[in-house]
C-alpha cells in the first residue's frame, strides 16, 4: 500500500520573537513588583504581629516562585529541538501551568485552614494598618495582572500568571475591607470570613486551570480545538472522500500539532492531491494548528482507521 506523507510547520518568526520578548518583560515586571510587596508585607507583619499579613506574604512568595518558573518555561521554549528532544523543551510550559495550578490549590488549602482557625480564635488586629498594606497589594497585583491581560487567552501559562495575580488582588481587597470593618466595628472575625470567601473564588478559577493543564499534559485535545470542524473542513474539499486516524495534541501552551489520514477519491491526480493538501493545511492553520502531518491514500486502498 503506497502512502504519501507530508509534513508542514507554519511559523511567523518575527511576530513570535516580538511576542516572546514582550512576555519575557511582563514576567520580569511581575516578579520584581510582587517580590517587593512580599518584603513590605513581611516587614509590616512582623512589626504589628499580623498573622494574616504574614500568611498573605507566604502566598505571594509562592506566586513569585510560580512566575519565575513560568519565565523559565518561556526561556526553554526558545531552545531548538535536538536528536533527543525533537520538539525542544516546549512541553515545559504545559508542565509549569500544571504545577502552578497545584501550588494555587495548596495555597487555597492554607487560606481555608487559617481562616477556619481564625474564625474560632479571632485576634485583635490594627485594622487601618492592614488596610493600608493590603491597598498597596491591590495596586501591585492589579498592575502586574494588566501586563498579562492581552495574551491571557492565547496561552495557558500566561492565563495561569494572570489568574494568580488577579486572585492576589482580590485577596488584598478582602483584607482592605476587613481592615476597615475591624477598625470601626472591632469585628475581628470578619477577616476570617472574607478569607474563606476569597478562597472559594480562587478555587473556581484554579479548578479550570488544573483541568486544562492536566488535559494537555496527557496529550488530550486542546480545549479550543474543534474535532468536528477539522473533519468538516476536509470533507468540504473537492476530491476528499474521508478523513480518519486524526490525532491532535499540544506541543506547548501556544502550539498544537495534528496527524491525519486524508482519503482521496479515485481519479485524483498528483497535482490535484498537492492542491488538496495545501488547501487543507491552510484551513487547519486557521483552526490554531501549527504542526501538520498528513498522509494521503486512495479510497480503494481500504485503510481502516483501526488498522492504520
Amino acid at each position: 500500500m503506497a502512502h504519501s506523507h507530508d509534513h508542514h510547520d507554519h511559523h511567523h518568526h518575527h511576530d513570535h520573537s516580538v511576542k516572546l520578548t514582550s512576555i519575557n518583560t511582563a514576567f520580569i515586571i511581575g516578579i520584581i513588583l510582587n517580590f517587593a510587596f512580599v518584603v513590605i508585607e513581611v516587614i509590616a507583619g512582623l512589626i504589628i504581629h499580623s498573622l494574616s499579613l504574614l500568611s498573605d506574604a507566604g502566598h505571594n512568595l509562592a506566586d513569585v516562585g510560580a512566575l519565575a518558573l513560568s519565565l523559565l518555561a518561556f526561556r526553554l521554549m526558545k531552545v531548538k529541538g535536538n536528536e533527543k528532544y525533537t520538539y525542544g523543551y516546549r512541553k515545559t510550559s504545559i508542565l509549569v501551568a500544571l504545577f502552578n495550578a497545584m501550588v494555587l490549590l495548596v495555597s487555597i488549602g492554607a487560606i481555608i485552614y487559617e481562616g477556619i482557625h481564625r474564625l474560632f480564635n479571632p485576634e485583635k488586629l490594627p485594622g487601618l494598618t492592614i488596610s493600608l498594606i493590603a491597598g498597596i497589594g491591590i495596586v501591585i497585583n492589579f498592575t502586574s495582572a494588566l501586563v498579562f491581560r492581552r495574551e491571557k487567552d492565547n496561552d495557558l501559562n500566561i492565563k495561569s500568571a494572570y489568574l494568580h495575580l488577579m486572585a492576589d488582588a482580590v485577596v488584598s481587597l478582602g483584607l482592605v475591607i476587613g481592615g476597615v470593618v475591624i477598625y470601626f466595628m472591632q469585628w475581628y472575625w470578619v477577616d476570617a470570613v472574607l478569607s474563606l470567601i476569597v478562597a472559594g473564588v480562587i478555587l473556581l478559577s484554579t479548578w479550570r486551570l488544573l483541568r486544562d493543564s492536566l488535559r494537555l499534559s496527557l496529550d488530550g485535545v486542546p480545549a479550543d480545538i474543534d474535532m468536528a470542524a477539522i473533519r468538516d473542513k476536509a470533507l468540504h474539499i473537492t476530491g476528499v472522500k474521508d478523513l480518519h486516524h486524526i490525532h491532535v495534541w499540544a506541543i506547548s501552551t501556544t502550539e498544537n500539532a495534528i496527524t491525519a489520514h486524508l482519503v482521496l477519491m479515485e481519479g485524483v491526480t498528483m497535482e490535484q492531491e498537492q492542491k488538496i493538501k495545501q488547501t487543507f493545511k491552510h484551513d487547519l492553520q486557521h483552526l490554531n494548528l501549527q504542526h501538520i502531518t498528513l498522509e494521503t491514500e486512495r479510497e480503494n486502498e481500504h485503510c481502516a482507521a483501526k488498522v492504520c
